[in-house]
């Protein structure tokens, strides 16, 4: 490949419109063609720099666009002179905590949850996920490209980041913590559909699988929809489970089910696994549920823009303050440990980016030692119930439109949201804006970050008053002309 020209990754990303959301570059899998990938792996490995071993660890999904992706930044890497490290597939934090081990950058293909048509790139310096200011250094480098970007065949993986994977939570969770158990595992397209049953069976469970496919299926642990509600009902009145488990594409955030077949709330599974771990200090995005400071069980909460760069600096906030026990969550369940835990003396070593697996096991582990139903962990929080929809193919232009108006006319709040019979008597505008209204009840709204689509996550006291809440106010949306 011999070089011919110097390139600006911002035009490039301009032009394809490939671009960073909260997690990652993200765009359309036509867009991410394989000049596209170079350049963002060449930007990322200009701004963290040649590593000591000289490897780079590279992982990818089961979408059938990344295998092609993942050659295009397996060429990049090789055209720094450094060696491609490939992991296979595996899940993100497995991926993550691999690299952390060996002190090696990683790169990792996966769009996560979002539609298969789109794809995406995570990368990770040797201490965690890359900040903001990272990604603001790759969107700003100038870097060389070749002629045309040959895809050599990928080495054959390297099975050691999984087996350390599996190895971080064999230590930590005693043996046979989850005897007795039948757990339902919905495997569909998670990378974590082999390994996350290795690791149930290992603790002691009995795990049924409920089916995988080789087409991509895109969970969104945030807006389960009606298909896998009905779904999850039959499941457990079939085959009489202790719970559900299941993750989205690359099992960074868990889908947990209780025995009825109720799928847990993200941000409850969060503070639930909070608590499991003795936390002192928790990070969290503006829109995770209340209960976690209403329940009085962590001495330090943050609030944070929405995205694991803004949860780990939350983290890292309350690490400088000298706080002990440090976790973060995001509402989609995804959970990351900030600082060394111990419990029943075994540790567990921080893995600051999201992890499906470990809420997964806090939880079943939770409901095992306290002898209880996964139903009934939730009965000890405060009665406050979250729920979110999206509209999808709403332009994140119309988005900002929307809430700029609702953010800066009293009068617009109040003609939004009279036919819903509230009054916002709070607005906080930390990302998004969130409307605390008259009697308590949250109606909070965000453009996505990673595709045309606006969010309402909404709280409230009852399950069926926030989900009404949600849909009414997307409802609204579309019935609402801005001025």
């Amino acid at each position: 490949m011999s070089e011919t020209s110097v390139q600006s990754v911002q035009a490039l990303m301009d032009h394809s419109g490939v671009r960073f959301g909260t997690s990652g570059a993200r765009g359309l899998v036509v867009h991410m063609t394989p000049p596209v990938c170079f350049a963002y792996t060449a930007g990322f490995l200009g701004v963290v720099g040649a590593p000591a071993g000289g490897r780079v660890a590279l992982g990818m999904d089961l979408r059938p666009s990344s295998p092609e992706i993942a050659a295009a930044c397996g060429a990049a890497i090789r055209h720094a002179g450094l060696e491609v490290d490939f992991c296979g597939v595996l899940p993100t934090p497995a991926l993550a905590h691999y690299a952390g081990q060996s002190g090696i950058p990683a790169i990792m293909v996966t769009g996560s949850h979002i539609p298969y048509d789109r794809n995406g790139i995570k990368f990770y310096r040797p201490e965690g996920e890359i900040t903001k200011a990272d990604e603001a250094g790759i969107a700003g480098a100038q870097v060389r490209m070749p002629a045309e970007v040959g895809l050599l065949p990928l080495p054959p993986a390297n099975a050691t980041a999984g087996a350390a994977y599996l190895a971080r939570y064999l230590d930590f969770f005693p043996t046979g913590v989850l005897k007795g158990l039948r757990l339902g595992f919905y495997e569909h397209s998670s990378v974590a559909r082999d390994l996350l049953g290795q690791l149930l069976a290992a603790l002691g469970a009995e795990v049924v699988s409920l089916g995988r496919t080789d087409q991509f299926v895109p969970i969104d642990t945030e807006a389960v929809g009606a298909e896998d509600v009905a779904r999850g009902q039959r499941w457990a009145t079939e085959h009489a489970f202790d719970a559900l488990l299941s993750t989205d594409g690359d099992a960074d955030r868990p889908l947990i089910g209780d025995e009825h077949g109720g799928w847990l709330r993200g941000d409850v599974v969060g503070i639930l696994c909070a608590r499991y771990l003795g936390a002192e200090g928790v990070a969290t995005p503006v829109s995770s549920n209340t209960a976690l400071e209403k329940c009085g069980a962590f001495r330090h909460v943050v609030r944070t823009r929405i995205g694991s760069p803004y949860v780990i600096a939350g983290m890292e906030a309350l690490a400088r303050l000298g706080v002990g026990k440090v976790v973060g969550f995001e509402a989609n369940g995804g959970f990351l440990v900030g600082s060394r835990l111990e419990r029943h003396g075994r540790t567990l070593a921080p893995l600051p980016t999201r992890d499906a697996v470990l809420p997964i096991l806090a939880l079943l582990a939770m409901a095992q030692e306290q002898g209880i139903p996964v139903s009934a962990l939730a009965g000890s929080l405060p009665a406050r119930f979250t729920a979110s929809d999206r509209l999808q193919n709403y332009s994140t232009e119309s988005s900002r439109r929307l809430l700029d108006e609702l953010a800066a006319s009293s009068s617009a709040r109040t003609a939004f949201l009279a036919p819903l019979g509230a009054e916002a008597i709070h607005l906080d505008l930390t990302d998004g804006l969130r409307m605390t209204l008259a009697g308590g009840d949250i109606v909070h709204l965000r453009p996505s970050g990673n595709a045309p689509e606006l969010r309402c996550y909404a709280e409230a006291t009852t399950p069926e008053r926030t989900q009404r809440l949600a849909h009414a106010c997307l409802a609204r949306v579309l019935g609402f002309n801005v001025a």
